[in-house]
């Protein structure tokens, strides 16, 4: 029997892909759930107990959430990427990861084929399928649930008929968590007008007053909490997330471009995503000088939206890496966050390469390094140009 690796989360297509291909397709199944920080150590035991009584031939459950970090979410910090201004891009960077794991699986069992359970609506399809063109020229890809164009009640009936025992009620909120936030999906998300209520959020506000906090960073990666320094940033996250979340912060719905060209609304928490990538970008604001500020902003958001079509194994997204990286050198510090329900507010920063040094002056105040002369004549050479342009244009 031929190989293939299906790419499996346990959700209603991906059960039904596992069921089709071995039983129609005939084909040996291997199921790789990929964890990239969403799945607790009960919810993999019961992937596993699902997808064996599938009939797999084997599962296997990777945990990829440190190179997760390493590879995609470090960037998006360093950069402060937020899609729209909006979108920490919590679903989009972890989708390149999980392609790539699968993609890696299927060289390491000599698989012939590769399958996914998209659709033909999202913008999943185009991110594993590019993935795997490029990691496995010569590897089949299967897309069932697209190709088939199935409706739910077709993959429903399917299951059913073959015996296959699950919740088929439809969730009124589908729910995708990663390390780096929840995307919230619901008949509210479907329209242009409505939010989504307070039931539809997976974090409750729980959380009453207000709580200070202190978010320390090491060259760009925040590595400690309240002075409680961690062994990695994904632990820094995590912890954040747990303090944050309850009180309701992070929520908001996203709108967007489709990689397959129409707008999209979804709904996310991202707690800590939030919190760090605005108190890093304020740490920034202090220790790096105008023009590297301006460049980080040009290339940072290229880089996401380019992640966010599925574009991470481009070379160029290494070159901006490697800009973003060195951008990193003297944003250390501490930064003082606090905590509302359903808002936050970064107070100020503690750094030894702060720029607002007072050594220098006070804006509005005093200065130690100029005359009024010099400035008299800076402004004089600095507006020449405008100058001498209306003089010649007869513009008064």
């Amino acid at each position: 029997m031929d190989k293939v690796v299906l790419a499996f989360s346990g959700g209603l297509d991906t059960t039904y892909c596992a069921l089709y291909l071995r039983q129609v397709k005939g084909l040996e199944v291997h199921a790789l759930t990929v964890n990239t920080g969403g799945f607790s150590t009960e919810e993999i035991a019961q992937l596993e107990v699902r997808a064996n009584k599938l009939g797999v031939a084997s599962f296997r459950c990777v945990d990829t959430t440190r190179e997760y970090y390493e590879s995609c979410i470090k960037y998006l910090v360093f950069g402060n990427v937020l899609k729209n201004a909006t979108y920490p891009l919590s679903v989009s960077a972890e989708r390149m990861v999980q392609a790539i794991a699968v993609a890696n699986h299927v060289k390491e069992i000599g698989a012939s084929s590769v399958a996914h359970g998209s659709t033909g609506a999202g913008n999943d399809q185009v991110r594993f399928d590019m993935i795997f063109q490029a990691m496995l020229p010569g590897v089949e890809i299967l897309t069932p649930i697209r190709d088939m164009r199935l409706s739910r009640q077709q993959e429903i009936d399917f299951l059913k008929e073959h015996g296959v025992g699950m919740n088929f009620e439809k969730a009124n909120y589908s729910i995708n968590k990663g390390l780096w936030g929840t995307s919230v999906g619901g008949k509210e998300t479907l329209s242009s007008k409505e939010y989504l209520p307070e039931e539809a959020w997976p974090t409750p506000c729980t959380e009453k007053g207000a709580r200070q906090i202190e978010i320390e960073f090491y060259k760009g990666e925040p590595i400690a909490l309240d002075g409680k320094r961690f062994n990695h940033p994904v632990e820094t996250i995590q912890r954040l997330q747990a303090i944050a979340q309850p009180y309701g912060i992070g929520r908001d719905i996203h709108v967007g471009d489709t990689i397959i060209g129409i707008k999209g609304r979804v709904g996310f928490e991202a707690a800590a995503p939030m919190l760090i990538i605005k108190a890093h970008h304020l740490l920034e604001k202090h220790t790096l000088t105008k023009w590297q500020l301006y460049w980080k902003d040009q290339l940072a958001n290229w880089y996401g939206n380019w992640l966010h079509e599925g574009q991470m194994l481009d070379p160029t997204m290494r070159n901006i890496e490697k800009f973003l990286a060195d951008t990193q050198s003297t944003v250390s510090g501490k930064v003082f966050v606090t905590l509302q329900p359903y808002r936050f507010t970064v107070t100020g920063i503690e750094s030894t390469h702060d720029l607002m040094s007072s050594k220098f002056g006070s804006y509005g105040e005093m200065n130690k390094g100029w005359s009024g002369e010099d400035v008299k004549g800076f402004a004089r050479i600095f507006g020449n140009q405008n100058v001498i342009f209306h003089k010649i244009n007869g513009e008064s």
